[in-house]
């Protein structure tokens, strides 16, 4: 058994902005194993400025782990404890040697074409106008559910937006989310939580920055709006850990992104902790390429959640990889007409 890896830069179709910056280009890198002529691939998906595993040593993690591929999959897994891109790159990789077809690692419905995902339409910061086209784009595509960055732009511009939203569409006919990826300071939260709460929302994700956690947990408490904790749950490692981050926030949902929190072991954990205190949550990619994208949604649709998952990002990049996943609607489907093509 050997492994190599490749590094590839995604790049945006137009630049993306979020309350942290604007993104034009995006890295990722591909884990590849070759198992006697059988060849397995993963992604382990790292996000600069975000993944707690954003560090210098990163490659020569890589390099270090691909030279030990034959200790397998546990051993690796544990030994990447700090790098839970890797470890989902090396669960997807191994998952994919297993394969009786290429990249369907999660047989079901979704990967024979026969059901599909409900996702959430995501629409980036810009100006008024720009994430106006957006939202309208989105809703005649057939979404039902909208998810609207929010946090760097005018407050009362994007609160103009979401009303100009619920004037013309009713909380029945399109559910709205909002993600401030922290762009709140804790003195000032609750009361724009208030005013968000107008426009009948389903949820905010992460209004303040991740390691407040008395904050946190009192604006949970205090809320108009359910919570639901992103960047909260990166870098938290050990059950012990998740479970003490729970009970100390109690928020109303958290979001997975596995490439964040170990992988899919790592989301069964988040998952098991949360249906214990009736935390709702759901899964979201995390810029992915359509490889680690397609894992992730295979994944997801085991689950069966009644929710609109986050999984809509495959068509964000100039360069993506070639697959099957379909966007139609306002569903993810896995179209079996089409091939996959990958070519590292």
């Amino acid at each position: 058994m050997k492994a190599t890896y490749h590094k590839h830069i995604l790049e945006f179709k137009q630049p993306s902005g979020t309350s942290r910056g604007v993104l034009k280009t995006k890295e990722t890198w591909f884990l590849s194993i070759d198992n006697d002529g059988k060849r397995g691939v993963g992604e382990c998906g790292i996000l600069r400025g975000l993944s707690i595993d954003d560090r210098p040593d990163y490659e020569a993690q890589l390099k270090y782990t691909c030279a030990n591929i034959k200790n397998g999959l546990d051993v690796l897994y544990a030994e990447n404890k700090a790098f839970p891109s890797i470890q989902t790159g090396l669960e997807m990789a191994f998952k994919s040697i297993e394969a009786e077809a290429e990249f369907v690692l999660f047989p079901s419905s979704f990967t024979k074409g026969k059901d599909a995902i409900d996702i959430n339409g995501l629409i980036w910061m810009g100006d008024k106008a720009f994430m106006k086209q957006q939202i309208e784009d989105k809703i005649s595509s057939g979404f039902s559910c909208i998810k609207m960055k929010i946090g760097a732009i005018d407050f009362q511009t994007e609160l103009n937006i979401l009303k100009g939203i619920r004037q013309n569409f009713r909380e029945s006919d399109i559910e709205l989310r909002v993600d401030a990826n922290g762009a709140f300071a804790p003195h000032e939260a609750l009361e724009k939580l208030k005013l968000l709460s107008d426009f009948k929302l389903h949820s905010i994700e992460q209004p303040i920055k991740a390691g407040q956690f008395e904050e946190m947990a009192k604006l949970c408490e205090q809320t108009p709006l359910p919570i639901a904790l992103d960047e909260e749950l990166i870098g938290v490692f050990g059950t012990k850990n998740k479970q003490q981050l729970l009970d100390t926030i109690q928020p109303q949902y958290i979001i997975l992104k596995p490439s964040f929190i170990g992988g899919f072991k790592g989301s069964d954990t988040w998952i098991e902790l949360a249906k214990k205190q009736q935390i709702g949550w759901w899964i979201t990619s995390a810029l992915e390429s359509n490889v680690g994208l397609s894992a992730i949604a295979q994944y997801t649709y085991l689950k069966h959640s009644k929710l609109p998952q986050g999984l809509g990002t495959g068509s964000l990049f100039t360069n993506n990889i070639i697959s099957p996943l379909q966007v139609k609607n306002g569903k993810l489907h896995y179209n079996t007409n089409t091939n996959w093509e990958f070519n590292f």
